[in-house]
This record gives C-alpha cells, sequence and structure tokens, in this order.
C-alpha cells in the first residue's frame, strides 16, 4: 500500500479521495469504510465526516474527480471530427480506467443511479463541454441544425452503450477497436448536416 501520510503539499480532500480510490481498486467499494478510508489517509474519520457525511457523498466526489480528468475536450479545425474523435477517446479512456472497471466489476449497482434515476456532475458536464462543442460546429457550418442540448444528450445516451456494454459484445473476430470506429461512423452520420 501506498503511503498518502505527510504529504504537506495535498489537500485532505485530495488524501481522502486518493484513499478511496486506493480501498476501491483493493477490495471494491462495498467492502470500504470510512475507517479504512481515514486509516489509508492519515486521516480523522471525523475529519471525513465532516466533508462527507455519508459514504455515498464521498464516491460521488471521486468518481467526478475521476471522469473528468478523462473526458477529451472536442479541438480541432473540423468541429464535427473533433467533437466525434472527442467521445470516442473519452469512451475507450473509461473503458480503460482501472477504478472504472473495477467498480463495473465488482459494485455496478454504484452506477445504476447515473444510468436509470439522474445524471451525476461528470455527465453535467460532459453535456454542456458537449453542447458547446454543438454550437461551435453549427456556427461552423459543420454540424447539422438542432438543439445543441439534445443533440448531447443524445450523444451521452449512445456513449453510455458503447462504455458499459462494448464487452458483451465484442467476439473473436470484432473487437472493441472495430466497434469505436462504428461509434464514430453513427456520430459521424448523426451530427452531419
Amino acid at each position: 500500500m501506498t503511503s498518502l501520510r505527510n504529504n504537506p503539499a495535498r489537500s485532505s480532500e485530495d488524501l481522502a479521495l486518493d484513499a478511496a480510490r486506493e480501498a476501491i481498486l483493493a477490495v471494491g467499494w462495498s467492502r470500504t469504510t470510512l475507517t479504512d478510508i481515514a486509516r489509508r489517509a492519515g486521516l480523522s474519520r471525523m475529519t471525513l465526516y465532516r466533508r462527507w457525511p455519508e459514504m455515498n457523498a464521498l464516491l460521488a466526489d471521486l468518481m467526478t474527480r475521476e471522469w473528468e480528468g478523462l473526458v477529451a475536450l472536442p479541438t480541432g479545425p473540423n468541429p464535427r471530427t473533433a467533437l466525434v474523435e472527442g467521445v470516442v477517446e473519452t469512451v475507450g479512456a473509461l473503458r480503460a480506467n482501472e477504478l472504472f472497471t473495477r467498480i463495473v466489476e465488482l459494485d455496478p449497482q454504484m452506477l445504476l443511479p447515473y444510468l436509470l434515476e439522474r445524471t451525476g456532475r461528470s455527465q453535467d458536464r460532459v453535456l454542456a463541454l458537449t453542447a458547446a462543442a454543438i454550437v461551435a460546429g453549427q456556427a461552423a457550418g459543420e454540424i447539422r441544425p438542432g438543439d445543441p442540448e439534445t443533440l448531447a444528450r443524445a450523444i451521452l445516451l449512445t456513449a453510455h452503450g458503447f462504455t458499459l456494454s462494448v464487452h458483451t459484445v465484442t467476439t473473436s473476430a470484432i473487437g472493441q477497436a472495430d466497434l469505436d470506429r462504428e461509434l464514430a461512423a453513427l456520430l459521424n452520420g448523426y451530427l452531419t448536416p
């Protein structure tokens, strides 16, 4: 186990989130306790309780920090191409992320609220970035007309499937890279004016 203690450059919030990440990778979320996180972070439980009154709030902050670091911001001369490449890159980065993979393997129920009930902060930020990219693409004539918010939400729904379910449809002849190319073709066709 890597020691997170005695690092004055790290805030107690960062130490706690790092410790929660470490604990999830080691034993999964459902077997992680606030006491374990406090011990790993070198912090008191009361310090954690003051910041996160319950474990799900801590998990939400950890997921927000982790996922936002993976979002590929669309840039490039062609706004549509940049957006499509950014979505495909982000989907691939999420599938390859060790924390995301561990949650899907051991505690997939932790993701259900963000798939069935409401969007989370990370999803809201992705929607805002996507809608802004769509507005820029529409202004450049590279993305079809339509409400940018609606188009962004349709892209997010599509990305959910390619992120969470792609392993269920891969075969020995059709891999994730093949399906990522199809995702790019799907999004490009959807967005083309």
